[in-house]
């Protein structure tokens, strides 16, 4: 009995150190990739959110997104074009959002040349035109995203 007892033991133990062994590694890659993207040159378009959100903020997401995988296929599939969501209510993307001042629905267009960043806050062009005027929308996002690939 005790060495069924002990074998078990042994294999939770076992099972577990594998878990571990392998969050490691897929931590470790994660940090080499990310310490990878730093270097290049790209620009990364930020939707910051909470749980809740209204109309605009949906349409910001929406249309924003769209821009990037439509009007810049070739750049993002290349990752010279980045499009990323960031829920501000979980504890990663609080992290994120402390790092940029974001308490609220929000959006960056960044540029990153040489591992520095150049940060643009559209987030009040984004309120005032996501909804009311589409178009004028997708194009400053799309004219900013332009600007920065130079």
């Amino acid at each position: 009995m005790l060495f069924v007892v002990l074998r078990i033991i042994i294999n939770i133990y076992i099972t577990m150190m594998k878990r571990n062994l392998l969050l490691v590694v897929l931590s470790l890659f994660a940090l080499l990739t990310m310490a990878q993207g730093k270097g290049k040159n790209y620009v990364e378009v930020l939707y910051f959110h909470g749980k809740q959100r209204c109309a605009t903020c949906i349409a910001i997401e929406k249309y924003a997104r769209e821009v990037v995988e439509k009007d810049f296929a070739d750049e993002r599939k290349k990752g010279r074009v980045v499009f990323r969501v960031v829920d501000i209510s979980t504890s990663e993307g609080e992290k994120i959002a402390k790092e940029y001042r974001v308490t609220w629905s929000s959006l960056y267009i960044n540029g990153w040349k040489k591992s520095k960043e150049t940060r643009n806050d559209m987030t009040a062009f984004a309120f005032k035109n996501a909804r009311s005027n589409t178009g004028e929308f997708k194009k400053g996002v799309s004219t900013m995203i332009k600007k920065l690939l130079k």
